[in-house]
């Protein structure tokens, strides 16, 4: 699970980076929740937790099955 997860960040990485940012993946827990540490502008940035639901958390949920949940920390 963890290798898909990293192939699906890899495929958001570009679209953060383009504003001054990176996602780090920090955790993937047995009953699929998955922990991300927002990185650069978009660590501080006022819409990072939209992005980690919006964007981040629905690409997880759609392309690595068992994915439950992902949480900034």
């Amino acid at each position: 699970m963890k290798e898909l997860i990293m192939k699906s960040l890899n495929k958001i990485r570009p679209m953060l980076q383009r504003d001054g940012g990176d996602v780090e993946l920090v955790d993937v827990s047995s009953d699929g929740i998955v922990s991300v540490k927002m990185q650069g502008a978009c660590g501080n940035c006022p819409g990072a937790m939209m992005t980690i639901k919006g964007v981040i958390e629905a690409t997880l949920k759609e392309e690595v099955p068992g994915v439950k949940e992902v949480i900034g920390v």
